[in-house]
């Protein structure tokens, strides 16, 4: 009874929703449990139709050049849901660690080759910094 009167009031403040059933990419990392504190950005990206496999061919390589820091946590395409979805989590200290692991990466030899490979493969783009709540593993 109770879940139920709460489900209507929860309905009542929602404009819209989404759901959607992800895949983790065989070449990234699993995500596990971290110290913190971390914040967390989440890059979703949606592709243009037809180009899944030739992106996961390109982060099979790119992903080498974000793992100096353990950064990455995640990265994960959909299967039901909004199609040709691709989203990556990351882990940082701070926003300012964010930045300098970033720009680090414009550094290394190959970076901009699979940057430029890979955009126009983007229909759109979005990044959502989070902080996670005490009782999650991802700290």
């Amino acid at each position: 009874q109770e879940f139920t009167e709460f489900r209507k009031e929860r309905g009542n403040m929602l404009l819209s929703r989404k759901n959607q059933l992800l895949l983790e990419f065989s070449f990234w990392n699993e995500p596990v449990p971290r110290e913190g504190p971390n914040i967390y950005e989440l890059r979703s990206y949606q592709l243009r139709p037809g180009t899944m496999i030739e992106w996961g061919n390109y982060w099979a390589r790119a992903i080498r050049f974000r793992q100096d820091n353990n950064e990455a946590v995640g990265g994960f395409f959909s299967q039901i849901g909004q199609l040709y979805m691709v989203h990556h989590l990351w882990a940082y200290k701070d926003l300012q660690t964010r930045e300098d692991i970033r720009n680090a990466a414009w550094h290394k030899p190959g970076w901009d080759e699979l940057v430029y490979y890979t955009v126009p493969l983007i229909q759109e783009m979005e990044s959502r910094i989070m902080i996670p709540l005490k009782i999650s593993p991802l700290q």
